[in-house]
């Protein structure tokens, strides 16, 4: 697993709609905020009597404008379709291929493969508070017509250690994380992708007692998320090449996939999209037939052999973000780890999150589109 994306510096703006291959991004400044609501005043306390409460605050006003340029979420509804979806024109592929544009035309030319298309935002604890973050992200994506795929990544424990270590401290602190989150969203929408790996990946590290845990904190990050109107949540399970589709199943019905949109597979992997949805259907006829989505940006030449997961050699970019996916349990491809930034410090890469761009020039050159 690798961190992805940990910066939100500056938020600027281009659209591709759900179902298209690519677009042409045109840079829109986007509105800075760092307030969600006015304070309340509370009316002033009558003598020998206990003040009154404060009034609980509201969505501002901008708020609300915000939102209403977007589609609001219909539960049950497959939450990609008819979307435009958030690309950011100052990520790292982006200003690498604006900065090779003179002197390598061709090499920018490749880039712009990646930097054209949208890709999760990943949020975790190199991201501030979380609040402000989630609600900023939310407000200046939604204002400019577009939604965002947001990876909730704070689990305690992340990672088991490796590349991508860290998370909340313990539950108590994940928990308030997630409230802050659900917050933050309010009435904005977007669709989140709850913690990669956190399950697949739970029984290498964590003892008994600790499985349990974070099985009821992810279920209880789905039911917050989930009671939040306009956010869709899709639980992460792995790869096709982790656990076995039963034993997947069993974790993501206790983690609370009954109360999920659905469930996310391959992010930050190579896994081929047909061996993917194999392993997604049999997963979902195990769970009452729960939808997915696959992150297809690595995966344009499938696994290695060996099912090298970390900075593998001679992969490719996969099928560009679609809900063309031709398989009805399938809501969408997505490329939810952008490509091109390393899963850590293995194969010659750089550190986790780190863009790497003779990495990401191999994959677009690969890509069979």
């Amino acid at each position: 697993m690798t961190i992805a994306s940990r910066s939100l510096v500056a938020l600027s703006f281009a659209w591709v709609a759900a179902g298209c291959g690519s677009a042409t991004p045109a840079p829109v400044a986007a509105p800075a905020s760092t307030s969600t609501t006015a304070a309340a005043t509370p009316p002033p306390a009558v003598a020998a009597a206990p003040a009154a409460p404060a009034a609980p605050a509201g969505p501002s006003a901008a708020d609300v404008e915000a939102a209403s340029k977007v589609p609001p979420r219909v539960k049950g509804q497959n939450p990609f379709v008819g979307l435009r979806f958030y690309v950011n024109d100052y990520s790292p592929a982006a200003m690498a291929a604006q900065n090779l544009k003179a002197a390598h035309p061709e090499d920018a030319k490749l880039l712009e493969k990646i930097a054209t298309q949208p890709t999760g935002v990943w949020v975790g604890e190199w991201s501030g508070d979380v609040e402000t973050t989630v609600h900023n992200l939310g407000k200046a994506t939604n204002a400019k017509g577009m939604v965002p795929v947001v990876v909730a990544y704070n689990v305690p424990n992340r990672d088991c250690g490796q590349y991508s270590s860290g998370g909340s401290k313990s539950s108590a602190v994940y928990k308030q994380w997630v409230g802050d989150f659900a917050k933050a969203a309010g009435r904005f929408r977007m669709i989140v992708v709850l913690e990669p790996d956190a399950l697949a990946q739970m029984t290498q590290c964590l003892t008994p007692a600790d499985q349990k845990d974070r099985m009821a904190m992810l279920k209880d990050a789905v039911d917050t998320l989930e009671a939040t109107p306009n956010v869709s949540v899709y639980l992460d399970a792995g790869n096709a090449k982790w656990l076995a589709a039963k034993d997947m199943a069993k974790r993501l019905v206790e983690a609370g996939l009954a109360d999920a949109d659905g469930f996310s597979l391959n992010v930050s992997n190579y896994v081929g999209t047909e061996e993917t949805i194999a392993y997604g259907k049999a997963i979902s006829a195990a769970t009452g037939g729960k939808h997915f989505i696959i992150d297809t940006s690595r995966n344009g030449n499938g696994a290695t052999k060996d099912a090298q997961w970390c900075n593998a050699d001679g992969r490719a970019l996969g099928s560009p973000p679609t809900t063309t996916t031709n398989d009805p349990l399938v809501d969408a491809f997505f490329w939810i780890k952008p490509p091109g930034e390393s899963d850590g410090t293995c194969n010659g890469g750089p550190k986790a999150g780190d863009f790497w761009v003779e990495a990401a020039l191999g994959m677009a050159k690969r890509a069979k589109w």
